[in-house]
């Protein structure tokens, strides 16, 4: 088996088409075996390609945006999607089946600061017809921290990736009221990154085989199979919850089978950064995304 190294820049049941080919036995099948990190909060996964510990990263188009900003040209590739869709919730504390967006002006909301997960939730408002700037944010951190705030009792409403929101209606804290994809539609969110180099080599192609059995997987297999696979990935959510958030993101439509990044999703996500204010131009497609490897 020839070892391979993954690395995340955040971990969730959002990413299952990367985890399943651990946990759905796709890369060893390819005689690949897996390893897999998370970057540590505020490092981006990418930096893991330049020192060699990753051979392949989740990551974002907003990761070549920031080089290509400061004037410099990203060393690494966006090769293959992983979501099409946004995949945060809106939670919030009791039940509300008459939910609409403008009940979150004036409302206290624990949010994410920055990075994309905010400039995505800035460009859903602005798509809603709201102004994101009369809620009330509450930022106290990273993913964990934004967990433990709402369960502390900060916050009317909180902006949650799964599986955490399901968790949280499961423990009877909040009630998931609304999803931030659909505001948005398809676009660019998550992407596979790598060396260009590296998509040369035959771990690649085999990498890439995997990869497209294990998209097939996600849509083609029970949410409840899926989750039993990936729960040894996720020791502190329960079994039921990991599939209530899968189910979810199938009837989303963020993981569509094929694997490419096409420009019209690219071009959503240009829209979203133009919209944050934090783009200086509109890059070119080819200049941050390539074909994915042959098999």
């Amino acid at each position: 088996m020839t070892p391979i190294n993954i690395q995340f820049t955040l971990f969730s049941a959002f990413y299952s088409p990367l985890i399943s080919t651990m946990s759905g036995g796709f890369l060893k099948e390819e005689g690949l075996e897996p390893t897999h990190s998370v970057a540590q909060p505020g490092v981006s996964a990418v930096d893991a390609l330049d020192n060699g510990s990753a051979h392949v990263v989740q990551s974002a188009l907003a990761q070549s945006f920031a080089v290509l900003n400061k004037g410099e040209t990203p060393d690494f590739v966006h090769f293959a999607l992983i979501n099409e869709m946004d995949g945060f919730f809106i939670t919030a504390r009791e039940p509300d089946d008459d939910f609409t967006w403008d009940k979150l002006e004036g409302a206290d909301m624990v949010l994410f600061k920055g990075g994309q997960p905010s400039a995505m939730f800035q460009y859903a408002c602005h798509k809603a017809g709201i102004d994101h700037g009369k809620i009330k944010a509450i930022h106290p951190g990273g993913a964990a921290d934004i967990d433990a705030a709402f369960r502390a009792g900060q916050g009317q409403y909180v902006q949650q990736q799964g599986p955490f929101p399901q968790q949280l209606e499961h423990d009877g804290v909040g009630h998931v009221v609304a999803q931030v994809g659909p505001q948005i539609g398809p676009c660019g969110f998550s992407t596979l990154a790598a060396k260009p180099e590296w998509l040369e080599t035959d771990m690649a192609k085999a990498f890439m085989r995997a990869y497209k059995k294990t998209r097939a997987y996600m849509n083609e297999t029970p949410a409840a199979e899926i989750a039993k696979a990936e729960k040894p990935y996720f020791p502190k959510i329960d079994e039921s919850v990991l599939a209530d958030c899968i189910a979810t993101y199938q009837k989303l439509g963020c993981w569509v089978p094929r694997v490419e990044i096409t420009p019209e999703a690219y071009a959503v996500t240009l829209d979203v950064f133009e919209h944050e204010g934090s783009l200086k131009e509109r890059y070119p497609y080819e200049k941050i995304c390539v074909a994915p490897p042959a098999g």
